[in-house]
């Protein structure tokens, strides 16, 4: 198998929830050490993190009923809402796919979770997935 870029790694699976405590249990009774709930007021979420192997699993709970999250619901219903691949440098990343025309959401990166740099690509980009790119801050 060819490697293609060394410097990407899965990083995280986002699964939006209706009961964020509910569904930790769930991953509780796994035997998955589940995070502390936090809020990402300008994202109108609530979430938790929960470290699996050398990836995470993070539950997503929307707190505005008008959000994007919360229309995605909606729509969807509870599952998998995004795949999310950590970058070592999520600036250059974004200009090489911008470069290579991919459709972005986000063109410059945004604050995320636990300090964490993220930018969103469209789903029409990634076969109908919506992917996120993660750079972790050290």
């Amino acid at each position: 198998m060819m490697d293609t870029d060394a410097g990407m790694q899965l990083h995280h699976v986002g699964y939006v929830v209706r009961d964020l405590d509910a569904a930790a249990a769930i991953y509780s009774s796994l035997g998955f050490e589940v995070g502390e709930p936090f809020a990402i007021p300008e994202q109108h979420i609530v979430a938790v993190t929960i470290h699996a192997g050398s990836g995470w699993i993070e539950l997503i709970q929307p707190t505005d009923p008008e959000g994007p999250i919360a229309a995605y619901m909606a729509k969807k219903g509870e599952g998998v809402h995004h795949v999310a691949f950590q970058v070592p440098d999520i600036e250059a990343k974004l200009a090489e796919l911008k470069a290579a025309n991919i459709q972005l959401i986000d063109e410059t990166p945004r604050s995320g979770a636990h300090g964490w740099r993220i930018a969103f690509i469209h789903p029409k980009a990634c076969n109908g997935v919506l992917t996120e790119l993660v750079q972790v801050s050290e």
